[in-house]
């Protein structure tokens, strides 16, 4: 279900995407935020800024602009400007409920509760009974410590709204904290219960089977659930491969380990962690690729640098091994263990008297007194806490040195003691973002994306700022056509192909485009119509988000030019995007309706796709060698729910580009809609050698 505040924009926008008018010569400050709203719906805040900006300059006393300028910020996590918009716009119009809820939310995330729970309940007073100002109220609460107001808030919400799950994962969570564990395991499995595909519960009640080995086989089939509903969330598989781990799934582990790296680069759990576990199986030097990647991310992570210590020195690389255990004992003077393996390095490398010195002084260190240890992670990664690893239960102090006394002068006991302070897997604590995508909801981020779980590979399009699925692949993204309009210097920006059109955030570069609409207006009025004109301010109102006069100057360019087939290419993708904008509008709750099957069927969307799907058909017309046009065809069949024509169409797409890979990415989605796995999988695997990472991702949940 979308959250109330993603239901506010989304009417909004699609009140401002259905017009098809092109904005007129002196543009006022309604229209200016109407477009704004736009390109707040597709998350292009800067932008969305800019347009706001020139609103509030235009006509200052409107709340409106304010209001979502506000939003935009909280999307940036600019909380203080945030709220200090919302303010504005309050001192504006102090009748608006939602005004109130998002400053609330910026103030929940500056730390100022009272305050916020100040604006929620004078929210509440003009939308008495909601549950998101409730829900959001009873957070606040609970991070102020004031668990008995939480949880009478939490109780009024369910008594009010006995099917709100949300409510019932929040409530579990703050009866676990007060350890009441039945309690809090009847709270989720209640919500489980209301909303299968939220993954919350499972991951919180996960969380509390993994406090015990027993509940282990439990945990990891929560948290299989989780990762099903989120497989985008890294930290899930993060989780997931402890559990393997322990369970003597060293395959599976690895597995959720690279999957979680893929998903997020930066995650330095799982990229530590699949370093201990190319240790463990000897794979050396991607185990030192590993560790090198954590201190590039950490520089301070001295559980990486000792295991590339030991790493080096095993592979005989004593020069990197020595610089790396100098650096240890630089931080650590009092940690015998390290003198121990420089005492091992020194002795490979021929310095027995050195070896000698440090092992003695090792040795007299561990006798004399408790080894300092390597502190708990505080703060190398939000949320990340020391799991004791090969069979050990769980320290859940974060302190995995607490065992230090164990060192004696046998070098195999301190070996051991090593091996707990600096060999133990790391896991991601599974409530640390909860409470935050609780506060923010409906506000941060794309609905879509939130929601979104394995889908097509988006349309392409023509963009100044464009970009493909990867990088093999922009390469290959070639049209003649566009060729030959660079060649002519025609437009004022260089024209390029790609499905992942980018907008520049440089406030400088945006009004370029801005600059550019005004220099093409001036032309256009002073000399004799070119549809390359219409064409290129058409480019830049795209750019911008402002799709329905990109539309109008497209048409304009066509009835000079009745064979550009760029422009109808160009204007099939704007009516594909006019009708995702407004399509995606109308889904308040309907979280049951896939685009992926026919969703669209029946809207105003499912026009504009028509439109666009004719304008297709007219571009490969004029252009035979237009695979893109054939692969944008068969998305907006998928769309409209007519999976065998688009079969043909991402067909037809290989056939005229054979290294198109994410038309087989996309042939094999729809495929595996129609229960063909054998297709689907063989599509697949072909993808995936192209290079469109996601089909392996797709192709394991398949089997």
């Amino acid at each position: 279900m979308i959250p109330k505040f993603r239901q506010f924009i989304i009417l909004i926008i699609f009140i401002a995407a259905g017009s098809q008018a092109a904005l007129r010569g002196q543009i006022n400050a309604e229209q200016i935020v109407k477009v704004g709203q736009n390109a707040l719906y597709f998350d292009d805040y800067v932008l969305s800024i800019q347009y706001f900006n020139r609103a509030i300059a235009a006509k200052p006393y409107l709340a409106q602009p304010y209001f979502y300028r506000a939003i935009a910020k909280l999307n940036l996590e600019d909380y203080r400007g945030a709220e200090a918009d919302a303010s504005l716009a309050i001192e504006r119009n102090p009748f608006i409920p939602e005004v109130y809820e998002v400053r609330g939310v910026a103030r929940q995330n500056l730390g100022k509760f009272r305050l916020a729970v100040e604006d929620y309940d004078h929210a509440s007073q003009l939308l008495p009974n909601n549950r998101n100002l409730m829900f959001n109220k009873a957070l606040a609460q609970q991070q102020m410590h004031e668990t008995d107001s939480a949880m009478a808030t939490f109780n009024h919400i369910v008594e009010i709204h006995p099917g709100y799950a949300n409510a019932y994962v929040a409530r579990g969570r703050l009866k676990a904290e007060l350890t009441d564990t039945v309690g809090a395991l009847a709270d989720l499995d209640h919500a489980i219960g209301l909303d299968k595909k939220l993954p919350y519960p499972y991951v919180l009640r996960a969380s509390i089977e993994m406090a015990h080995p027993q509940g282990y086989e439990k945990a990891e089939a929560d948290l299989s659930e989780a990762i099903r509903l989120e497989p985008k969330e890294s930290d899930l598989y993060v989780n997931r491969a402890y559990l393997r781990y322990h369970r003597d799934d060293f395959f599976g582990a690895m597995a959720d380990y690279d999957y979680a790296v893929q998903v997020d680069p930066l995650n330095v759990a799982a990229i530590y962690n699949r370093g201990l576990l190319r240790m463990e199986t000897r794979d050396n030097d991607r185990a030192i690729a590993d560790f090198s990647r954590v201190l590039e991310l950490e520089p301070d992570d001295h559980r990486a640098l000792y295991n590339r210590t030991i790493l080096y020195s095993d592979t005989r690389n004593y020069t990197r091994a020595l610089a790396d255990v100098n650096r240890l004992i630089e931080r650590f003077p009092n940690l015998p263990e390290a003198l121990y393996i420089r005492s091992d390095i020194h002795r490979a490398k021929g310095d027995m008297a050195q070896a000698e010195r440090d092992y003695k002084k090792a040795l007299a260190m561990a006798k004399a007194l408790p080894a300092e240890g390597i502190p708990a992670d505080n703060g190398s990664r939000k949320g990340l806490s020391s799991v004791t690893g090969h069979g050990n239960t769980s320290n859940t102090n974060g302190d995995d040195a607490t065992d230090a006394s164990d060192t004696s002068d046998d070098n195999e006991l301190s070996a051991e003691a090593v091996a707990r302070r600096f060999t133990a897997l790391r896991t991601i604590d599974n409530d640390v973002d909860l409470q935050q995508d609780f506060v923010s909801q409906g506000i941060r981020g794309r609905v879509q994306d939130r929601d979104r779980r394995i889908t097509l590979e988006p349309m392409f399009a023509l963009g100044y700022y464009s970009s493909s699925t990867n990088s093999a692949t922009d390469a290959r993204s070639y049209i003649r056509e566009v060729d030959d309009l660079n060649a002519t210097r025609a437009l004022h920006f260089i024209v390029m192909v790609g499905n992942h059109g980018l907008i520049p955030a440089d406030e400088s570069l945006l009004n370029r485009h801005f600059q550019s609409i005004e220099q093409y207006n001036m032309f256009i009025a002073e000399h004799e119509a070119r549809a390359v004109d219409f064409f290129g301010r058409a480019m830049d109102y795209a750019t911008l988000r402002n799709y329905p006069a990109a539309i109008a100057d497209l048409d304009r360019a066509i009835a000079l030019t009745p064979d550009f087939a760029l422009a109808y290419f160009q204007r099939g993708v704007a009516r594909a995007e006019e009708a995702a904008a407004s399509g995606s509008s109308q889904e308040s709750g309907a979280s049951n309706s896939s685009p992926l099957l026919g969703g669209v069927q029946g809207t105003p969307a499912a026009l504009d796709l028509r439109m666009a799907i004719s304008d297709f058909d007219q571009a490969a017309k004029l252009s035979p060698q237009l695979a893109f046009a054939h692969y944008n065809k068969a998305n907006a069949l998928v769309q409209l729910g007519d999976l065998t024509s688009a079969l043909s169409a991402y067909r037809r797409a290989i056939e005229i580009k054979p290294d198109f890979g994410e038309a087989y990415y996309n042939l094999a989605y729809v495929y595996f809609q129609l229960g063909n796995r054998a297709e689907g999988s063989a599509n697949l695997s072909k993808a995936g050698e192209l290079g469109v990472v996601p089909s392996y991702n797709l192709l394991k949940r398949m089997h």
